[in-house]
C-alpha cells in the first residue's frame, strides 16, 4: 500500500478523502471534534508539501437528498480555526462550481466540498458519479479509515480514475496499532471486549482468540456466556441462540490456553429507563446470584479489581465496548474504572469503539492511552481479518 512517503504531491490538486461524519448540537455546531482533529496531520502535510487539497467526507444519512441540516458548511469552520488558515467551502461536491474552486486553489490552500451523500451514487459506487467526483483532482489520498470498509464512490470508486492513490498518516497509523501490534504484540496482549450483544462481534472473538493471552468480558454481552454456563442472569440482556458461540469461544479459549475471565460480581437493577437515563435502586450481587427480577447493568468492584490486576500485568491491551450500560451516569462507574486501568498500566493501549473512547476522556487519562482508533466498524471488521475495499483499492 502507497503512503504519503511514496508519493509527490507537490503542486497537484489532491483529493482527499477524510471522515468529518462528526455529531452537531440543536445549533447545528460542531459538537465533537475528535474526528476532524484526526485529520489534521494528513492536511497540513499535504498543505506544506504545497498540494492543492480538496477535502471529500459524509455526514449523516441525507439519503440523496440536500438537506441543510447535513452540510459540511460547520465542520469548514471549525477546520479553519484548527488549521490556523483559511479553508474554503465548496457548497456542492461535483459538478462545475467544484472544477472552478479546485482550479482556482493555489499550492498549499484547502477546500473542503459539501456533502458526498447528498447523492445517493456515491454509496451506491457508481461509476460515473466517482468519475465527476475525481474530475476536479490528479492525485487522491484516503484517509478516512472509518469508512475504509464500504466500497463508495468516494473510498473505491475513484481509484479507478486518480493516480496515485495513497493511504494517509491516520489509515496508516490505524492498520499499524490495529494490525501490526496486534498480530505481533509485545506479551502478554489483554484483549477486552464489551457491549451489548455476543452477535456484534462473533467474528472478532474467533479471530483475536487466535492472538490473545487473555480475554476479558464485560458489557451485556458477557451475561450471554454466563447464560450458556447455566448461571442466573435473571432479566439481563441475553442471546438464547448465541449461546452455542459462546460456549465454542469456552472451548476453544481452554483449548488455546487463553484465559477467559467473566464478570465475578455484578452491579444490578431492577428497572432501566433508556429515555430517561435512570436505573431504579442499585445493588451489588456475586456470580450466579440474580434475582429473577434482577438487570445487570455494570460489572461490580470486585471484577474491576481483576481486571484492572489483568490489565497490570499485560504489555498490549486492546479495548472495545463498555462494561456496563454507559449512556446511564448511574451505570459507568465500572467503564470509566476499566478506563482509568489501561490508561495508568505501563503498556501498549489500543482503544477502539466511541463508547471506550468516551469513557477514556471522560476519565482524564487521554493522553496517556498509546492509540484511540477512529474506526467503528471498520476497526471491527478489520481485526476480524476481513478485507477493507477502501485499503485494497489504493496503488501497491
Amino acid at each position: 500500500m502507497k503512503t504519503l512517503k511514496d508519493v509527490s504531491l507537490a503542486g497537484k490538486k489532491v483529493l482527499l478523502r477524510v471522515d468529518f461524519n462528526v455529531p452537531l448540537d440543536e445549533r447545528g455546531k460542531v459538537a465533537d471534534r475528535t474526528r476532524i482533529e484526526a485529520a489534521l496531520p494528513t492536511i497540513q502535510q499535504l498543505s506544506r508539501q504545497g498540494a492543492r487539497v480538496i477535502l471529500v467526507s459524509h455526514l449523516g444519512r441525507p439519503k440523496g437528498e440536500k438537506l441543510v441540516q447535513y452540510s459540511l458548511k460547520p465542520v469548514a469552520e471549525v477546520l479553519e480555526t484548527l488549521l490556523g488558515q483559511s479553508v474554503r467551502f465548496c457548497d456542492d461536491c461535483v459538478g462545475e462550481s467544484v472544477q472552478k474552486v479546485a482550479g482556482e486553489l493555489r499550492n498549499g490552500e484547502v477546500v473542503l466540498l459539501e456533502n458526498l451523500r447528498f447523492y445517493k451514487e456515491e454509496t451506491e459506487n457508481d461509476p460515473a458519479f466517482a468519475q465527476r467526483l475525481a474530475a476536479s483532482a490528479e492525485a487522491y489520498v484516503n484517509d478516512a479509515f472509518g469508512c475504509a470498509h464500504r466500497a463508495h464512490a468516494s473510498t473505491v470508486g475513484v481509484t479507478q480514475f486518480l493516480s496515485p492513490c495513497a493511504a494517509g498518516l491516520l489509515v496508516e497509523k490505524e492498520l499499524n496499532y490495529l494490525g501490526d501490534k496486534i498480530s505481533h504484540p509485545e506479551r502478554p496482549l489483554s484483549i477486552l471486549l464489551g457491549g451489548a450483544k455476543v452477535s456484534d462481534k462473533i467474528g472478532v472473538i474467533e479471530a483475536l482468540l487466535d492472538k490473545a493471552d487473555e480475554m476479558l468480558i464485560g458489557g451485556a454481552m458477557a451475561y450471554t456466556f454466563s447464560a450458556a454456563l447455566g448461571h442466573a442472569v435473571g432479566r439481563s440482556l441475553v442471546e438464547p441462540d448465541k449461546f452455542d458461540v459462546a460456549l465454542a469461544a469456552m472451548a476453544k479459549a481452554k483449548q488455546r490456553n487463553v484465559q477467559l475471565l467473566l464478570p465475578v460480581d455484578h452491579i444490578v437493577s431492577d428497572s432501566v429507563d433508556f429515555a430517561g437515563r435512570s436505573v431504579g435502586t442499585l445493588r451489588t450481587v456475586k456470580e450466579n446470584e440474580l434475582r429473577e427480577t434482577d438487570i445487570a447493568v455494570d460489572i461490580g468492584p470486585q471484577t474491576v479489581a481483576l481486571y484492572s490486576q489483568t490489565i497490570a500485568d499485560s504489555k498490549t491491551v486492546l479495548w472495545n465496548g463498555p462494561m456496563g450500560i454507559f449512556e446511564i451516569p448511574d451505570c459507568a462507574a465500572g467503564t470509566l474504572a476499566i478506563a482509568r486501568a489501561v490508561a495508568e498500566a505501563p503498556v501498549v493501549s489500543i482503544i477502539g469503539g466511541g463508547d471506550s473512547i468516551k469513557a477514556v476522556r471522560e476519565s482524564g487519562y487521554a493522553s496517556k492511552i498509546s492509540f484511540m482508533s477512529t474506526g467503528g466498524g471498520a476497526s471491527l471488521e478489520y481485526l476480524e481479518g476481513k478485507v477493507l475495499p477502501g485499503i485494497a483499492a489504493l496503488d501497491d
